[in-house]
């Protein structure tokens, strides 16, 4: 499960009033909920895209704290791709990438570049 924060200054609340319906209309139906650091979050057990398996999206609360955006993405081996699938790849990195922007205010390299911070931050010095 990864977790991103959001810009400076806003919260995930705003940027996205209605979680639920989000994550449905990026991935799918949401079959159940699933408990992750007190906080429920939106399961996507079929997703309308072949490439993911199953996805898992929504708020992490911290007491004294902004909210997270935790998720996780279940996607398929590329070898178990048959050639209408892999075209579907495409589609899926897009579908993460706009869902994540939408909800962090980050692109892809700010994304990239906030979990390089966090790893350098919580290493050890030596």
């Amino acid at each position: 499960m990864k977790e991103y924060k959001m810009r400076r200054g806003e919260t995930l609340e705003e940027r996205i009033p209605d979680m639920e319906a989000t994550v449905e209309d990026y991935f799918g139906p949401i079959t159940e909920t699933e408990e992750y650091k007190g906080s429920d979050l939106f399961v996507v057990g079929e997703p309308k895209n072949p490439v993911f398996k199953r996805v898992v999206a929504g708020a992490v609360k911290y007491s004294g704290k902004k909210d997270k955006l935790a998720v996780n993405f279940e996607e398929a081996d590329p070898t178990d791709l048959d050639t209408e699938d892999l075209e579907a790849a495409g589609e899926a990195v897009s579908a993460k990438n706009d869902f994540l922007l939408e909800a962090t205010g980050r692109d892809a390299k700010s994304r990239r570049n906030s979990m390089k911070r966090a790893v350098e931050d919580d290493s050890p010095d030596f």
